[in-house]
């Protein structure tokens, strides 16, 4: 090797140490080890930088507005919901939650996913009496299987395939990764559903102190029309909300309290409720259900430019002593109170008719204006914005589902390449008002996109130094020359990699070195990069592999030795079936 491929081979080294070690974003890290490549003259200028205009970062950034379409219009929570249903027994319910999850993954990123899924998972067990840490890591670890049967169900995909085009390669194609991701989710699921409920005990989750919780009281009003005329409380899944205790109903002046569960809803029942900020916020995501107060309907702008917002009542404020309608709250602060919280105390009258304190905590509907114009104002103590609360628009719903079909119909049966297929997606969701421009910039995960284009760039150090090659030709050493000595040791030293660092770090430090092996071999590639892809998406044994492991270990109440429990033999399911398949791909 030369003093290019020594340097070079050096800095990958540095990369290793510095994800394994550190807590440095990952995105820096590989950001830093490109500017060495280019300080040392590894790397030509124009070359290091290429990574940012290839197509298939192009892609990802597209398909991220594709998704965020999906979610602010909130057509993944009503499909969870219309799908989780109310089974008997765990291994229903596993069923019932699994397949939903690896299907939806397969067509968006997990991450987004989980963190839709994971509170209506919580919701679910409260009201079926199933423990959380029996069903969130098999969710999650569903989620994972499924995002590998299709080529946009997640990142890792789409960084191979940007590296694939960056070296040369064609793209892998839509559906290029399902007859080997398909059997294997199918295997991983099976082996879930019949493993994890012996293998994943009951788990307390930390929680926070419920007893000094705020207790908001709400008002929601059942939409004529709408999906929940005509169903029981029940079936509706308003009965044991979690957080959440339906206090009574007021239907036309009747009030109904103590609810039973078969109460039917009609259509203008006005649902009061007592919970906390979380499950409010919840609430007011439900298909079907709208505030009660017509005063969120008299602000100015769709509800989707809006956000919720936690304020303290301060002693100044004038509508201290007056009633929330009194006070005229709408049109002093271009806000509507959707909900009041007393501390200590349980509040039974209407909104409308509360007499504001000092002290109360509203939790409002307003501009993003609200806060810097309210903030340092004598009327408030305290003003926060609660995140990811954008009122959804779900009447978008089923427009942002018809894109999404149209983009993978579009892709998968060749009447588009997959960046044009997303490019139509993500203007479609912007020009159909699914989206906002403002909203379509937020949901672009820029940690994946400059992570993808660093290690194209690195990529391209190693390949052009020399370096990969020398890699290619010592694993030759030490494995043989054989095809599936090849297949086993790259899908294993993926593995390793995935478990130690990030699966998408993992990925752009193995692609590289897999095409440099396969031309010294003399073997077909795609087989090859299909088990870095396989393998890059494998992190189930330690909450350290992927994120949405991280996501589901507090709600769970997990420790670490769950996952190892859970996870290493998922590991020997995947691995023996994704080889399986792929053996026969070698050719001779």
């Amino acid at each position: 090797m030369g003093l290019e491929a020594i340097l070079a081979l050096a800095v990958v080294a540095g990369v290793f140490v510095a994800l394994l070690f550190t807590r440095w974003p990952v995105e820096a890290v590989f950001l830093a080890a490109l500017t060495v490549l280019v300080a040392a003259a590894v790397l030509p200028v124009e070359r290091a930088f290429a990574g940012f205009a290839n197509s298939g970062l192009v892609t990802v950034a597209l398909l991220y507005v594709v998704a965020g379409g999906v979610q602010e219009t909130g057509a993944v929570e009503w499909l969870g919901r219309l799908l989780l249903g109310a089974p008997r027994g765990q291994r229903r319910a596993l069923a019932r939650i699994m397949l939903p999850a690896a299907g939806l993954s397969a067509f968006l990123n997990n991450t987004p996913l989980m963190a839709l899924l994971i509170p209506l998972v919580k919701d679910w067990c409260r009201r079926t009496g199933i423990s959380p840490s029996k069903l969130l890591l098999p969710l999650n670890h569903a989620a994972m299987l499924g995002g590998t049967c299709v080529l946009i169900g997640t990142s890792t995909n789409l960084v191979v395939s940007s590296l694939m085009v960056a070296a040369g390669q064609p793209a892998l194609g839509m559906f290029e990764v399902t007859p080997v991701g398909l059997p294997v989710a199918l295997a991983g699921l099976v082996y879930l559903l019949l493993a994890s409920p012996r293998l994943l005990p009951e788990r307390v989750p930390v929680a926070a102190d419920t007893a000094a919780a705020r207790e908001y009281l709400t008002e929601m009003l059942v939409q004529g029309g709408g999906p929940l005329v005509g169903k029981t409380i029940a079936q509706a899944g308003l009965r044991a909300l979690g957080g959440l205790y339906l206090l009574e109903i007021d239907r036309h002046g009747r009030l109904l309290q103590a609810v039973a569960p078969d109460e039917v809803l009609a259509a203008g029942d006005r649902l009061v409720f007592v919970g906390a900020v979380e499950s409010v916020v919840d609430l007011h995501r439900i298909r079907g259900l709208s505030p009660a107060t017509t005063q969120v309907f008299r602000l100015d702008g769709p509800r989707n430019q809006r956000q919720l917002v936690e304020a303290v009542v301060g002693p100044h404020c004038p509508v201290v002593g007056k009633s929330v309608r009194e006070g005229r709250f709408r049109n002093r602060y271009d806000a509507a109170i959707i909900a009041v919280a007393r501390s200590g105390e349980r509040l039974r009258s209407k909104i409308g008719d509360i007499v504001l304190r000092a002290g109360d905590t509203l939790l409002l509907e307003a501009r993003p204006s609200f806060l810097e114009r309210f903030r340092r104002a004598p009327d408030f103590l305290l003003i926060s914005a609660i995140d990811g609360a954008t009122p959804p628009r779900h009447e978008r719903a089923p427009l942002a589902l018809a894109i999404l079909a149209a983009v993978v119909a579009l892709a998968g049966f060749g009447l588009l390449d997959i960046l044009a297929a997303a490019l139509f997606g993500a203007a479609g969701m912007v020009v159909s008002g699914c989206l906002s421009f403002t909203s379509a910039r937020r949901s672009l995960d820029g940690s994946v996109l400059l992570t993808i284009g660093a290690a194209i760039g690195i990529g391209a150090a190693l390949d052009g130094s020399g370096a990969a090659r020398a890699l290619a030709l010592g694993l030759q050493g030490l494995i043989g020359h054989g095809p599936w000595q090849a297949l086993l040791t790259v899908y294993l030293a993926t593995l390793l990699l995935t478990q130690l660092i990030t699966n998408n770090a993992a990925a752009a430090l193995m692609v590289p070195l897999t095409l440099a092996m396969a031309g010294e071999l003399g073997m077909a590639v795609r087989p090859l990069l299909l088990a870095v892809v396989m393998a890059a998406s494998a992190s189930y044994a330690t909450p350290m592999g992927y994120q949405t492991n991280l996501m589901v270990f507090g709600p769970g109440g997990y420790r670490f030795g769950d996952y190892l429990r859970l996870g290493v033999p998922l590991h020997g399911v995947t691995a023996l079936v994704t080889l399986a398949v792929l053996a026969p791909m070698l050719g001779g």
